[in-house]
């Protein structure tokens, strides 16, 4: 993982601290922006397995939409706790985790929007996407994984746990016991 400068590792820790339950672990070093406006809608247009009984595609852009929708609304600091867990890869592990990262009111204004997605197997897509807060980016181009559960495309734990980790100076003292395994 690169060494942030001190205005990323602030910009970092004031996303976790407003209740994002970021999951933009993979690079986290700041790339060219995008001039697309951010995403601010609270719930997937996606077809998803938890909302409609149907599963999601796990190919084509039917895939690619199902992703880009699914970690669009995870990041939104407006959508309900309950969603969030469903659509973190594992997330009742991690809902304490989720649950106390809210608290800021900063929460409210987080967005994000994906640049691009790879489908690299029918469970597992690489994702590079932008968080916003306040309509402004404070996280460029992460890195990140999105993986098949449950007939859902969910944000990937690793990424979640990699971003508590950054907000803890690279230590994994105090993460949650999901994200020591």
């Amino acid at each position: 993982m690169q060494r942030l400068h001190s205005r990323e590792t602030s910009v970092v820790s004031a996303c976790l601290l407003a209740g994002l339950a970021l999951a933009a672990c993979g690079s986290s070093g700041s790339g060219s922006s995008h001039s697309s406006t951010p995403t601010t809608q609270a719930t997937s247009s996606a077809p998803s397995a938890s909302s409609s009984g149907t599963a999601e595609p796990t190919t084509g852009s039917g895939a690619i939409a199902a992703i880009k929708a699914n970690y669009a609304t995870f990041f939104n600091g407006k959508t309900p706790l309950s969603r969030e867990v469903a659509l973190l890869q594992d997330g009742p592990m991690l809902s304490a985790a989720i649950k106390a990262n809210r608290s800021n009111s900063l929460a409210s204004t987080a967005t994000a929007k994906v640049s691009s997605v790879t489908l690299t197997g029918t469970k597992q897509a690489s994702v590079v996407y932008t968080i916003y807060i306040s309509g402004q980016p404070a996280l460029k181009n992460q890195h990140g994984v999105a993986v098949y559960q449950g007939g859902v495309w969910k944000v990937g734990t690793a990424v979640f746990c990699g971003l508590l980790k950054l907000e803890a100076a690279g230590s994994s003292a105090g993460l949650p016991a999901a994200c020591k395994g």
